[in-house]
Parts: structure tokens; sequence; C-alpha cells
């Protein structure tokens, strides 16, 4: 497989603040006018893609607001002319048919620029208030296996039938189909067994979680070895990125955002009893100490500007491709970013 230069991505900002939530650099706003300029500006950057995370209710804090995912991504894609909009998707809220229009007419909406990525769910909480129903973890994976199994032909314009243990599907097609390309692009999220699995067989990108060098290469290494019949799948990893001129003012700022992210521990503790404990995510992440969520500094992007540079060109060589990034606060280092290690890892 002939590897793609590094892409970059952002999160949109759909719940606030990722590594502190009490930041006075980066107060709380969620709101689509963020999120708008947010990504606007981020495809002027020369940034390449945007993840705009699915929640009903704010994970961190249902107090606060939360960007709807779908609504959200539908006025982005009106409104950008180039960056790849990512909208996750939890089977557990959707059925495949009705998902399989929205997404089909994002794509139209965006001109072929749309994808979404597949999580199997973490957080209890959300689906007992919509007074829905959240199947032990495999049993998750089971139904979202299935559901994406419905979804990808229609995506590609087929025609389905299906009858299997949990979706109903009689002679749908959806029109118009994909006019610029065969399908959106399927990314799929987690590192369980179960989601390797449905990445080496249904996904095009396994989105992987901020961690170091030598275990993401494990864990390229084990899913490439997995058979599949569609063309080779790609990398993704989250991280969050801290960098400077110098390693001082680099750990300076984590520092920062470290002491903040210490008052936010007791609303992480009332979160953490609506969360599945058989999410390898959550596991992973309790290995060391990091900021940011989806595994954020545990990637090792903290540094001078050239460190970080490096190390993103040691993650591509490891396989990675497309690189979804954090920021706090997320503008200001946004453009530091683009501006600093950007045109570095494109020198080489």
């Amino acid at each position: 497989m002939t590897q793609a230069p590094p892409r970059f991505g952002i999160w949109a900002l759909v719940h606030g603040s990722r590594a502190a939530r009490q930041d006075p650099e980066e107060p709380f706003d969620a709101s689509w006018a963020r999120n708008r300029a947010l990504v606007l500006e981020a495809e002027a950057l020369g940034f390449d893609s945007t993840l705009v995370a699915q929640h009903t209710f704010n994970p961190h804090n249902p107090e606060n607001g939360q960007l709807e995912a779908w609504t959200g991504a539908a006025a982005l894609a009106a409104i950008t002319s180039r960056i790849e909009i990512i909208i996750a998707i939890k089977p557990l809220l959707y059925n495949p048919v009705v998902l399989a229009k929205m997404a089909l007419q994002i794509e139209e909406i965006s001109g072929g620029r749309s994808a979404i990525n597949l999580v199997n769910a973490w957080n209890r909480a959300e689906m007992d208030k919509a007074g829905l129903p959240f199947p032990e973890h495999d049993a998750r994976y089971a139904l979202g296996e299935e559901w994406l199994s419905v979804v990808e032909p229609l995506l590609r314009g087929e025609r389905v039938t299906h009858h299997g243990a949990h979706f109903q599907v009689q002679d749908a097609a959806i029109v118009p189909a994909a006019a610029t390309r065969a399908r959106p692009r399927i990314y799929i999220g987690g590192e369980s067994e179960p989601a390797r699995a449905l990445a080496a067989a249904q996904g095009d990108v396994w989105f992987i979680n901020g961690q170091p060098i030598d275990d993401v290469a494990a864990l390229i290494a084990d899913v490439a070895h997995r058979p599949r019949k569609a063309d080779p799948l790609r990398y993704g990893l989250s991280a969050f990125v801290i960098a400077r001129a110098t390693e001082e003012e680099a750990f300076a700022a984590y520092g920062r955002l470290a002491a903040l992210a210490e008052l936010d521990k007791p609303i992480l503790a009332r979160q953490a009893v609506h969360t599945d404990p058989a999410v390898v995510m959550k596991q992973t992440m309790a290995k060391s100490p990091r900021l940011g969520t989806n595994g954020g500094t545990a990637a090792g992007l903290v540094g001078t500007y050239q460190q970080v540079a490096d190390r993103i060109a040691a993650f591509h060589d490891a396989g990675i491709e497309t690189f979804m990034l954090q920021f706090q606060p997320f503008e200001a280092e946004m453009r530091r970013f683009a501006a600093e290690v950007m045109p570095r890892v494109k020198r080489g």
C-alpha cells in the first residue's frame, strides 16, 4: 500500500475544552457559532479534516451544552469547501436505513467530503436518559457490526433486504446515491478485540487513541495481518498537542493545564459511574497521566516545534496517516500548530 502524506484534522468542540474544563483562557463554549468559526478557520489554515463527536447530552457535565453532531455537520458541509467532515455515530441511536439517508444527504451537501465514524458507545447515562437499552460491551459490537453491514451497501446505492438479530430491512435503496465516489468513507473507533475485527472487516480507516508509538505500532501490526476483502486499511491517531519554541515553555504550558485539570476531578468521578469498565479506551487512558480525551498527550506530542514534527513523522512511518488533534486554548494553539509544526512536517 502506498502511504499518503500525513493528514491533519481537528476535533470539533462539540462539548467544550478537551484538557481542562475550568480554564480562564478558554471559557466553556460548545455553541454552533464557535464551531462554525473554528472549522472554517481550520479549513483556511490547511487542516484536512474535522471530527464531530456525537453525544445527546454533554458527557462531562450534563448541565452544559452539547452541539448536535448530525445537524451541525450538515450545516458545516454547506459552508465549507475542502475540509473532510467526519460525523460520529452510535448505532444504538439510529436505525441504519434512516442514518444511511442522512449520511448520503450530507455527502451531497458537501460535494463528496463526508465520512462516518462508528463508535459503539461507552456512556450508559446517555442511553438511560433516552430510555434506550445499553447492552454489554461485546453485544454492542455485535449490534454495530450488523448495523454497518446494512448501512454500507445502502451508502453504495445498493438495494438491501436484511433479516438479522437486530434489524429487519425490506427492499430499501437510498436515492440519490453518492455522486462523486462509491460512498462516504467509514472510520471505526475502539481498540477492543471486537473493534479490531470490525475495523479489519468493514472499515476504511481505524482510529487509534493517543498512546506511545510502540503501542500504536503493535496495534497496527495486529490489525494489518487480519483477513480483509477491501483495499488495505488505513490508520488514524488522536492526540493532544502542546508545541512551543523550547521544551521549557512546552512543559510549562503542560503544567498549567495539568493544574487546571485537577479541578475537574469531581466531575470526572461522577462521569466514571456511567462509564462501561469494559471500554478499552478508558483502560488505556488510565495507564499513565495525560491531558485531553481519547488518549490526549499520551501520544507524546509535547515539546518543541521540531520535536513534535519529528514525532509525527515517526508515527507516520509506523503507519498513521490521519492525525486528529486537540489543543487548548484551541484556536490559538491550532494557529500555532499550522504556522510552526505543519511546515516542519512537510519539509521532513
